[in-house]
């Protein structure tokens, strides 16, 4: 017991004499890391766990930057193990992990959560692959600005670390347009915030239209590819805005834009249902040309 109470302020002390740089403090060599997850629930409660792999040699586990809280370090059956926790004073923390034979799990809540109009927000940065898992009550998220549809995965992945916005609904704002063309029924979902007004859809322009009453807000459209393919065009005002893309399952396509005036929005696509009762005619004459010449390959024996 005396001999760990000695490696702890061993290493406080170190911690006391090593200047504060712009970099994150490392005492000793940088930890392996089997694990580095981030899960975040509808509440918007974040919690991270750090699996660090067993060495004989101390070393450093960085912790994801923001207001760290309830932060514990256990081996692989719960028990609580000794450890050090350093601040550079810049906001970047870190532990100090003693050696050990069996993996060490380091687990803290982040507190860099914010919840403004229905829609939560966070910064994660961290320079190692880590993962961000959600709940399964959450089906959509943003990411950079761009829509993704979790379906039937679990999260992201970000390979070689780096920094990222992540976005999504409190209360999923969901409303669903029937568009009839013909004998055909076609569902076009819309997510937003926004009330929207004067939906339409224009077969012969190749368009759909609605009026946006608020400004900055996410507004995701998602329809079958069937009834309006891509490439797409997107206009405010006859002006044309950025959209991202996101290909779902079922040639359901999602396409999210973000408005920054209040207006009328239009997307135009390039492929649309036909008009049958127009082409048909024409189709029917284009086969028979085409089968002809191949019929005078065959003949009966």
């Amino acid at each position: 017991m005396n001999k760990k109470i000695l490696s702890i302020i061993a290493i406080f002390t170190l911690i006391l004499v090593i200047p504060t740089a712009n970099a994150q403090l490392t005492i000793g060599s940088e930890v392996k890391q089997e694990l580095i997850e981030v899960k975040i629930n509808d509440k918007g409660e974040v919690d991270v766990k750090h699996i660090v792999k067993a060495s004989n040699m101390p070393g450093t586990a960085h912790l994801f930057s923001g207001t760290i809280s309830n932060l514990v370090v256990t081996n692989e059956m719960g028990e609580e193990k000794q450890s050090g926790i350093a601040n550079d004073g810049l906001g970047n923390q870190s532990v100090f992990v003693l050696p050990s034979k069996e993996n060490s799990i380091i687990k803290y809540n982040l507190e860099n959560i914010i919840l403004k109009d229905n829609l939560f927000t966070t910064q994660i940065s961290y320079a190692e692959k880590f993962s961000i898992v959600f709940d399964d009550q959450i089906e959509m998220i943003f990411v950079n600005n761009n829509v993704i549809f979790l379906e039937n995965k679990k999260g992201v992945s970000v390979n070689g670390g780096g920094e990222m916005n992540v976005e999504f609904y409190s209360n999923s704002p969901k409303m669903i347009k029937e568009v009839q063309w013909e004998e055909n029924k076609f569902d076009v979902e819309i997510i937003t915030d926004s009330k929207i007004e004067n939906f339409n859809f224009d077969q012969t322009s190749k368009s759909i239209s609605f009026e946006v009453n608020e400004e900055n807000k996410y507004v995701t459209i998602s329809m079958s590819e069937e009834l309006l393919g891509g490439p797409y065009v997107t206009l405010l005002h006859d002006e044309k805005i950025k959209y991202t893309k996101f290909v779902r399952d079922d040639g359901i396509v999602s396409l999210n834009l973000k408005p920054e005036t209040t207006g009328q929005v239009t997307i135009i696509g390039t492929t649309v249902i036909p008009e049958f009762s127009m082409f048909i005619p024409l189709i029917m004459g284009f086969l028979i040309i085409l089968t002809v010449p191949a019929m005078r390959k065959f003949s009966l024996r």
